[in-house]
């Protein structure tokens, strides 16, 4: 892999306090005709700035992945309710024409896959899906578009991208395919990039490899980045800020090294539990989060994660929780964990 992962000059970290993505109560409803209303994001808020790397991390359940596609106008239109604001550079994108934004999708805005053999073409090659990109969004010709896609695929890690330009995506590894869907994504070298959970199904080799990559993108070019996954592990090392999901709404949001030393929301030290720790005793047993996704109270009119909490009290089941900025995080909470130190 070379030193920098852009062709061009990369996006500079800005000073300023703008925010390059702004989210604003992002509320994303499923209704089917004859059920109730399922709310799946539910008043969801973030900022993200230049070089910035932001992890949401949840249950599978916990709407993180409708998030990401909610931001990137990819849910479909029938039987969907988008509501809140998704400012980027200041221009809502939740107005915009479906025309409008596919202008931005891939050449501002990019966003890796969670799963790259359904999400690739399995009936053309990874060199020809590479340059669509850079014809679409950078107006290249086949021709020029060829060699950018060749050093794209190298950039990312594959070996002897000449030949893999010709594969098909069936012809390449887990591992490979997922590299193959972050070149194109970085092609046109969006200036927000969502990952979501492109570690999934990969041993914890590729794993590693993958996050080398993204963690080079953003030291290298400056783009703003946002990590999807379950596990915490995963983003321990990349994100600076963390943003924990549960049942469509964000329960704790804090820098990574306090969240990960002292977390506050019994959720947050679930999540944490119910991974192995390499500085664990010897046979020590992990300590799951009990019950499901599905054991929800509603947040209307209680904490929803009561019904699984560690610690629970009386007020957890008869009143909402609101998310209160403290110190050093935000937290939605009646009960917090205490603090050790």
């Amino acid at each position: 892999m070379t030193d920098t992962l852009s062709t061009s000059q990369p996006h500079p970290r800005s000073d300023s306090d703008e925010p390059l993505l702004s989210v604003r109560d992002l509320t994303v409803t499923f209704q089917r005709a004859g059920d109730e209303p399922f709310v799946a994001v539910d008043g969801v808020s973030f900022d993200l700035r230049p070089g910035d790397t932001l992890g949401i991390v949840g249950e599978s359940g916990s709407g993180k992945s409708v998030t990401s596609l909610a931001i990137m106008g990819l849910l479909p239109e029938r039987g969907v309710r988008v509501t809140g604001e998704v400012l980027y550079n200041g221009q809502d994108l939740l107005k915009l024409s479906p025309t409008q934004m596919r202008d931005r999708r891939g050449a501002e805005l990019g966003m890796i896959f969670q799963d790259p053999l359904s999400s690739l073409n399995p009936v053309v090659p990874i060199g020809l899906q590479v340059t669509e990109v850079l014809e679409r969004h950078r107006g290249l010709s086949r021709k020029a578009a060829m060699p950018l896609a060749k050093e794209m695929l190298d950039r990312v890690g594959i070996p002897d991208p000449d030949r893999r330009l010709k594969d098909y995506p069936h012809q390449l590894s887990g591992g490979m395919r997922q590299r193959a869907l972050i070149a194109m994504a970085l092609a046109a070298e969006p200036r927000v990039l969502i990952a979501d959970e492109p570690t999934t199904a990969l041993d914890v080799t590729i794993q590693a490899q993958i996050l080398a990559v993204l963690k080079d993108l953003v030291e290298d070019t400056g783009t703003a980045l946002i990590m999807i996954t379950h596990d915490l592990g995963v983003v321990a090392g990349l994100v600076d800020t963390v943003n924990v999901m549960y049942a469509g709404r964000v329960v704790e949001r804090a820098a990574r090294h306090p969240l990960f030393a002292e977390p506050r929301h019994p959720y947050t030290a679930g999540l944490l539990a119910s991974i192995p720790r390499l500085d664990g005793s010897r046979g020590e047993r992990l300590q799951p989060i009990p019950g499901s996704v599905a054991d929800n109270l509603p947040w209307t009119s209680a904490c929803a994660f009561a019904p699984r909490c560690s610690q629970p009290i009386d007020q957890c089941r008869a009143q909402t929780p609101e998310l209160v900025q403290h110190d050093d995080r935000a937290l939605r909470c009646f009960n917090p964990m205490e603090v050790t130190r």
